[in-house]
């Protein structure tokens, strides 16, 4: 699947952890008491006694020594009285000790799910790297990964004539899989692959439909400067027969369609536990408003994608059918791709966002975003019968610290900060019962600050708002990661918006699948840390040392049983 858009992020630098944040405990599963020394006391509940941590003893933390004038280095433990003194004629300078993690023992089970690699199926749809796949499919299993998610791209299965499909492939990866026992998020991939950060192969559009596009280039989402962009298909051709006779839902179902025949055996067994349907670029559901290809950087604002003669024509009869036929047209002064909202008339603080103009033409384009997904996903439901289906949105985290979310706007999400953008997506989702996939739940608000202070981004509070969004109307709400992600930083975080701590209704992630499997990943380091990462996502942490208490009491019963003590 090509990478999430906030994965432009930090294309530029990605930073590494700074430190482990504290996280309260589950009080349900286990009970700490701290001292004013952080010693623990650790109860399990099928105990029939507690576990003293460090008890009797004084605390000692980390220091480090030095000596005068001398660069700082990490030395052993040094007491505690020591504090900031001298130890023959050194510097000690105290560090904190390190904080307890939240115990996510006994927790809802999240499924994990592993994308796989962009290329692993090429142009003819031949399955790549067979052994090494094998390998590595065999190694995450080991560590109890649920399954993994791959694209099924439409440029490959379909690439040289009308519904003319090609699943060979594919055919050898599901079996390879079913064969670990592993499942299979599936993603229907109707959009191009190349162009984005993380994008590592290329894979176009289909042949046929390229050669239609350049023919008619109004197929594609076009801006106000005229330039097309090839990514995806413009939502105007929805109901438009002008891809040989069929319109674009109809391509898109008879695909959908040709899969879920092709893979029939893997439906009934339960292999393909779930359908992710692409609706637009990098599969999100959104305008491809901010084109790398366009020369957009992270924190422009993006552009306005509306400028087909399809999406055009529809704008005006919906300012004709408002009274208004003037208003059929796009904003003029909504800047460019690498603005920002306050050098922009239409985005600033009481910009014509706001006004009547505004309004309308904020209302038609997220509703056109809406209705797209709507009629894809009544088709999907048709296609694929019982089985779930979802759709992923795109974390556009920045410029939502000021009034008009900007680039959000500009994404199709109507979601300045006196109205919910998130909700009607949300209902509409319901309506097909369909899950809701989200990115960016790695991030930290606190670090885009500190890289980016001039983005004002929040993604804690926009994971935060489409959460509750989507559980408010009971859909199930999977997620992923916008960045790669290694350290137990990025992993906590993960865990945090996976288990609310403070959700009074113990609402949780229906799945996470990770971005994505790679060598990297498989370094012995990282392995150690995404393992232990699975584990409590099961909610398995701490259940492995209680097993392994209870064993070790059973066998010391037995031996003073049979010594006769």
């Amino acid at each position: 699947m090509a990478i999430s858009s906030v994965e432009v992020l930090k294309s530029a630098r990605l930073r590494f952890p700074r430190a482990t944040v504290a996280s309260t405990l589950m009080p349900t599963q286990s009970l700490r008491v701290y001292s004013s020394h952080c010693c623990s006391v650790e109860y399990f509940p099928s105990s029939l006694r507690a576990i003293f941590l460090n008890s009797g003893a004084r605390t000692r933390t980390s220091a480090t020594v030095r000596e005068k004038g001398e660069k700082m280095e990490d030395h052993p433990l040094v007491d505690d009285a020591l504090s900031m003194g001298t130890v023959d004629d050194r510097e000690v300078v105290d560090e904190p000790p390190e904080l307890q993690e939240r115990d996510f023992s006994g927790t809802p089970y999240v499924p994990i799910y592993v994308m796989l690699p962009l290329g692993i199926i090429n142009m003819d749809c031949e399955l790549l790297d067979l052994d090494d796949l094998q390998i590595q499919l065999r190694t995450l299993k080991s560590v109890n990964v649920d399954g993994v998610m791959v694209d099924c791209w439409w440029g490959i299965v379909e690439a040289h004539a009308p519904q003319q499909y090609n699943w060979n492939g594919y055919k050898k990866l599901f079996q390879i899989v079913r064969d670990l026992k592993l499942k299979l998020q599936v993603v229907m991939s109707f959009h191009k692959c190349g162009g984005n950060v993380g994008d590592d192969v290329h894979i176009p559009l289909p042949q046929w439909v390229t050669e239609i596009g350049q023919r008619n280039p109004d197929i594609f989402f076009t801006d106000r400067e005229g330039r097309r962009n090839p990514e995806c298909l413009t939502w105007g051709i929805d109901k438009e027969r002008v891809l040989r006779g069929r319109t674009a839902v109809e391509v898109y179902f008879d695909y959908m369609r040709s899969f879920r025949v092709e893979f029939d055996e893997f439906f009934e067994n339960g292999i393909i536990s779930e359908i992710e349907i692409g609706l637009g670029p990098c599969g999100e559901l959104r305008y491809p408003s901010y084109p790398a290809n366009f020369g957009w950087k992270y924190p422009g604002i993006g552009e306005f994608q509306c400028y087909d003669q399809y999406l055009m024509k529809s704008l005006k009869k919906a300012a004709e059918a408002r009274g208004h036929s003037f208003w059929g047209k796009g904003p003029d002064n909504a800047g460019s791709y690498n603005s920002r909202p306050h050098d922009t008339r239409f985005f600033c603080d009481g910009g014509d966002y706001d006004g009547y103009y505004g309004r309308f033409f904020l209302n038609w384009y997220s509703q056109v975003l809406i209705d797209h997904g709507d009629r894809v996903l009544a088709l999907a439901n048709l296609a694929f019968e019982d089985t779930p289906i979802a759709t992923k949105l795109s974390g556009i985290h920045w410029w939502y610290k000021t009034a008009s979310h900007a680039a959000e706007l500009t994404a199709g999400f109507y979601n300045p900060c006196n109205r919910d953008g998130y909700g009607p997506v949300a209902l509409m989702l319901r309506k097909h019962g369909a899950a809701l996939n989200f990115t960016c739940v790695e991030l930290r608000t606190l670090d885009q600050h500190e890289d980016f202070p001039e983005a004002l981004a929040d993604p804690e509070g926009l994971v935060w708002q489409v959460l509750n969004a989507a559980w408010d109307v009971n859909i199930p709400v999977a997620s992923e990661n916008a960045l790669p992600c290694y350290d137990r930083e990025g992993y906590n975080k993960i865990l945090e918006n996976s288990k609310p701590l403070t959700d009074p209704d113990g609402r949780h992630l229906s799945a996470f699948t990770y971005l994505r499997l790679s060598s990297v990943l498989m370094e012995t380091h990282n392995f150690r840390e995404f393992e232990r990462f699975i584990k409590r996502m099961h909610g398995r942490i701490a259940m492995l040392f209680i097993c392994l208490f209870k064993s070790l009491l059973c066998q010391c019963m037995h031996f003073i049983v049979g010594s006769g003590f």
